[in-house]
This record gives structure tokens, sequence and C-alpha cells, in this order.
């Protein structure tokens, strides 16, 4: 058992904010001790982008996070961009390329991202503690001692950077919601974000077994609008046009699905009528052939055009173009992204991401109740709010 050893901050968590946080602040001559429970560092980094790390987008703005105070994240955002990471990439010598929307992946191996940001702890002269377990965290004076697996220790300044509850066999806790609940700080419910969603009974088994299927579509809900492909799975429906509106879902309002965007469906159908063909036949030049055959299928509508006055054409394409899917759920933590909700972020400062009534103490990345779109918004959260918190220690 170690002695308590002393340190002007202790970073808890060693995934992409705090390793941030904790290079950044040892650079600036902070002695600073970062804690990590699981064996394998930055695990959530590698996983990411299949495995080559979506690590920013260059379009990240306050516009594309979600949180119960939006305007928060303006001030970390705009004091650390896309661009000033994108240096440190480039300054580390990683290839990247942009994808598509602005999504920066690394040409190779995650992995890089990972020892880029501890060869920035390396530089900053960070103590390591790994693996460690935390027990408890208290404040003594005007510094906190954190009780842990390897001995405690003290800093005149805590950073909880724990994450959110995604993916708990990489070693999601939570662990830093406790911390805050026990320093008075309220928290916003968590809930899985980024995830696919689940079919309800009767869907699933008109549409399950399209597994696989692959659809270009908008998908709007509660002010959430989104364009991109839109997945089939034996579960319900995945794809990146369901992952983004998912954060928007409240769990009981339907998904409007637009199946042909950018078409007018009630002209093009009225122009076919004349072809004597049948509706799924039609659907299928656009739309995949089995999805086709089987949503006119589910809607009673695997019948020739002919047979349709214009008045129910003009019904068959508003339901094209605004199909109810109300799910019945996500399919949880393990195959959610980020978290949404966590630390309210009206109890913190966007100067420093420290409590307000409680000095020294901080909250950065997904721990925080700040959450991007899929793309890279969420690791750009992670660098900026990092950032910050480490130029105020």
């Amino acid at each position: 058992m170690r002695s308590r050893e002393s340190f002007d901050a202790i970073v808890v968590g060693a995934g992409a904010a705090g390793m941030m946080c904790a290079g950044v602040a040892g650079q600036r001559g902070r002695r600073v001790l970062l804690i990590e429970h699981h064996p394998a560092i930055g695990e959530k980094i590698r996983i990411s982008g299949g495995g080559r790390c979506n690590f920013t987008n260059i379009h990240a703005g306050p516009a594309n996070y979600l949180s119960q105070n939006p305007d928060f994240c303006r001030s970390p955002l705009a004091r650390y961009t896309p661009r000033d990471f994108l240096a440190l990439v480039e300054r580390h010598a990683i290839a990247w390329h942009e994808k598509k929307l602005g999504q920066l992946f690394c040409d190779g191996s995650s992995r890089q991202i990972v020892d880029m940001l501890k060869a920035e702890c390396e530089r900053g002269r960070v103590t390591w503690w790994h693996p460690c377990a935390v027990a408890g965290v208290v404040r003594e004076g005007d510094a906190f001692t954190v009780t842990t697996s390897r001995g405690p220790a003290r800093g005149r300044s805590l950073v909880v950077a724990t994450g959110g509850l995604t993916v708990p066999k990489i070693g999601a806790t939570p662990l830093g919601y406790r911390i805050a609940e026990q320093f008075g700080l309220p928290v916003v419910a968590p809930r899985p974000a980024l995830v696919p969603l689940a079919f309800p009974p009767d869907l699933l088994s008109r549409f399950g077994d399209l597994s696989g299927l692959s659809v270009d579509a908008e998908v709007a809900c509660n002010g959430g609008r989104f364009r991109e492909n839109l997945l089939f799975t034996h579960r319900g429906l995945s794809g990146p046009a369901i992952l983004q509106v998912s954060s928007y879902w409240d769990g009981r309002l339907p998904l409007s699905i637009d199946l042909l965007p950018g078409r007018d469906v009630h002209a093009w159908l009225a122009g076919e009528r004349a072809s004597h063909a049948r509706l799924d036949n039609v659907l299928a030049r656009t739309l995949p052939r089995r999805f086709a055959h089987a949503w006119c299928e589910a809607n009673d509508l695997a019948r020739p055009l002919r047979e349709f006055c214009d008045e129910r054409l003009a019904e068959i394409a508003r339901t094209l173009s605004r199909w109810e899917v109300r799910p019945s759920g996500t399919l949880g933590w393990n195959k959610a992204e980020v978290t949404l909700g966590g630390v309210d972020t009206r109890a913190l400062s966007s100067q420093s991401m420290a409590a307000r009534d409680v000095a020294g103490l901080h909250f950065v990345g997904e721990v925080v109740d700040v959450t991007g779109w899929l793309g890279g918004y969420n690791f750009q959260w992670a660098w900026a709010s990092a950032h910050a918190a480490a130029r105020a220690l």
C-alpha cells in the first residue's frame, strides 16, 4: 500500500477526455496523476470508426450537440477547434482522410490516436496508476483525497473523466455520476444514444427478415431530421440515419421516415399508372426489391397502380414520404455509441468545466450532459472540454 502522494491534479479516467486533459495540464507544468481502472487504455478510441477512429468533424459546432443547456458547449468548442486537434494529429505524423460530411479518420489504425495521447501524457510527465480502481473521493480542506486500490492520493484539483454508461464490457461505470451527486451536482438521467432501435412485434414479423437491407431515407423525430442510410436488422432499425435520430427519440413519439426523399412521389406514381405495373414492382425500381414487396404487403398495397384512384394514390404517396414507425425501445447500453444526459452543465462553468459550488472539481467528456451527433462530434467534445479544464488547472 502506497503512502498518500500529492499532486496538483488527479484525473480519473484515461479515455479520450482524460488523457487529453492530463497531457495538456502536465505540459503546463502541473503535477498530474491519471487513474484508470480498466486493464486496456483508450478502448473506446480503439474500437471507434471501424478501427480507424473518426477523431473529429471539421464542421463541429454548437448546433451538432444536444443538452438540457444547449449554449454551454459554445465556449469550449470555440476555444479548441477541430483544426486545433488536427494540428496535433499532424504533429504526430498520423495520416488521415476526410470520409464524408466532414468526418476525419486515421488512414491507419485508431491505436495511433491512443499512442498519440499517451505520448502527450509522457511529454507532460504524467504519473499513471493503471489498472487502479477508485474506491471513493473525499474533500479535505482545499484538496481532494482519492482512495484507490493502490493507496490514497491527494490533489488540489480533481478532474472526473469517467465517461458514460456505453459498452460496459470495456469498463463503463456510473462512478462519475456518483461523484457528482456526492458533491451536490444534479445529474440529467442518462440513457443510450446513437443506438439502434427495436421494432415492436407487429413490425418485426413483417420486416424482421430484411436484415442487411439499406435504404437512403430521411428520418425525423422530435426536432431531429437526418438524411442518411437506414439499415434493417434482425431486431429493428439501425444505420446512420437511425443512430442520429435515436438521440432525439423520447421513447414515445413515432419516427417519421421519408422512404423516397427529394421525390414528388404522387406525380411519379401517377405517371406510372398507364404502365399497368404493380405498386410493389414500381417501388422496387428505387427501393430494395425485398423491402418494396414487404412494405406493400404490410399495407395491403401489392396491386396494380391502375386500381388506385387519384385520391388513394395521393394517400399512398404521403405514407411513403411519412412512414410512421413507433419503436418498442433501444438495443441498450451494449449497442449505444454514447450516453445522452450526465452531469448537469448548469452546475458547471463553461470556461473551466469546474463545478460552480465546489472549488477544484471538474467534469469533462461524456460524463457531462453534452451529446454530439454521429460522425466525430463526440470526440471533438472530449478534446475541447478536456482542454478547457486543463487550461484552468
